[in-house]
């Protein structure tokens, strides 16, 4: 009964309940255009297929295998901990930690951890925003609340995306020894436009999504959040294929 309660609570999330009554609706439209009709089908059955732990497995998890978390015994000092920006949503009613996206409280979490560790490193933490509220203003905010001093934290509120992260930060990383804290699917691309900057950097990857420990039933149905970071993987594969053209054509582009 416990299993049975669970399926159907599953089912009943707004993206499978959602697939499923579009599919009921199929159901009953008249197949006056049978190529139309059984194009509507399989976008239906695509969508649910890449939304479900089962997929996201096979898509994601041989690329999160290729990043560790960082390792502490590995590096006896670090100079700067980089935390590279994830998204700020303004409301000035609100304290600046719950300002910040899940995504930058993930990866200033684990920027803080690393400065704990490293106690004599510098905190960076990077990314524009909305208007006069930046993710770097944030996440300084956040960390300061949590007991940092202010003089430890250096702010990069100009950056609007990973290359120009990499390119306002480059002439204060060049030559140090740079813990470069974001997502495990965004890490590759980072270091590598780090990197073309002249910056080498030892990644702190955060979200890892660990979909093959998903079981059961769970493994097959349609879940938003696995949808979210199908969504999110694409993101990067294009990111990285744009990186690849802009250099196709300027060798010294990004």
């Amino acid at each position: 009964m416990f299993e049975v309660k669970k399926v159907i609570g599953s089912l009943l999330m707004p993206l499978p309940v959602t697939l499923l009554l579009l599919a009921l609706c199929l159901l009953f439209i008249a197949r006056i255009n049978s190529k139309f009709y059984l194009l509507s089908w399989l976008l239906l059955i695509s969508l649910w297929a890449i939304s479900t732990p089962f997929f996201a497995d096979i898509l994601i998890t041989p690329s999160e295998k290729k990043v560790a978390p960082f390792s502490m015994s590995k590096h006896k000092s670090i100079d700067y901990i980089t935390v590279l920006g994830c998204g700020v949503r303004p409301a000035p009613q609100f304290p600046a930690n719950l300002q910040l996206s899940g995504c930058a409280l993930s990866r200033l979490t684990e920027g803080l951890r690393l400065l704990h560790a490293y106690p004599h490193a510098q905190l960076i933490v990077s990314g524009a925003g909305n208007g006069k509220t930046t993710s770097s203003a944030m996440m300084a905010k956040t960390a300061i609340a949590l007991g940092v001093s202010s003089d430890k934290i250096i702010q990069n509120p100009k950056a609007r995306d990973t290359a120009e992260e990499a390119l306002l930060l480059a002439t204060r990383l060049v030559d140090s020894k740079v813990a470069l804290v974001t997502s495990a699917s965004h890490m590759a691309r980072a270091q590598d436009l780090f990197s073309a900057q002249g910056v080498d950097t030892i990644a702190a990857p955060v979200q890892f999504y660990s979909y093959g420990n998903a079981q059961g039933f769970r493994r097959f149905i349609a879940n938003a959040s696995v949808l979210n970071a199908v969504t999110t993987y694409a993101h990067e594969l294009i990111g990285r294929q744009w990186i690849a053209l802009r250099r196709m054509i300027d060798p010294q582009a990004l």
